[in-house]
């Protein structure tokens, strides 16, 4: 992954593992540190939401976790999670003029299997916001499902025999992401 094109086109601060158990939970460990985007290239133990894992293969998909520090009152954040898919949807018909499909809260769905999980999580005191958490992970250029899932999962090289640039998509969703808040 190019990373230093990533960070030249988003103007944040980024941090890149090749190896990471999980960008979500290294994010909590970090978030006193300020305003943060973790990308890694390969998740050991990726999670999704109620606790279930998330498979992230080496190189070949995208595993992010966005720590922000917002201003604003936990309600008017309502719906977050959903707008964050919408956002995602739009970033992909935009580069691709490919159209997922959104199973609220947290899915995206091409031709009705997962190709994108979207984890939120806001830390509160009172009405005040710690931090929050947006993590997503998108299924890009994976070809090898455990047999457990690959009849529910799939990623755009699956579904469209090619390569996609996934440094472009980040950068498009990430954005679209700061974009919301």
């Amino acid at each position: 992954m190019n990373i230093e094109k990533i960070k030249k086109n988003i103007n944040k601060k980024i941090e890149y593992y090749e190896k990471i158990e999980s960008t979500h939970i290294y994010a909590k460990k970090i978030e006193k540190q300020g305003d943060n985007i973790l990308i890694a290239e390969e998740q050991t133990g990726g999670i999704g939401t109620k606790g279930r894992s998330w498979h992230s293969g080496k190189n070949k998909n995208i595993a992010i976790t966005i720590i922000k520090h917002p201003k604003c009152k936990v309600n008017e954040l309502e719906g977050l999670t959903t707008k964050i898919a919408e956002v995602i949807v739009e970033a992909i018909y935009e580069l691709y003029g490919i159209k997922l499909e959104i199973k609220i809260p947290n899915d995206l769905l091409l031709n009705g299997k997962k190709i994108c999980g979207i984890l939120t999580e806001i830390h509160t005191m009172s009405e005040k916001i710690e931090y929050m958490l947006i993590s997503f992970g998108f299924n890009v250029n994976e070809e090898d499902f455990n047999p457990e899932i690959e009849k529910i999962a799939t990623s755009l090289k699956k579904e469209f025999n090619k390569e996609f640039n996934r440094e472009e998509i980040i950068i498009q969703i990430i954005k679209k992401i700061n974009n919301l808040i």
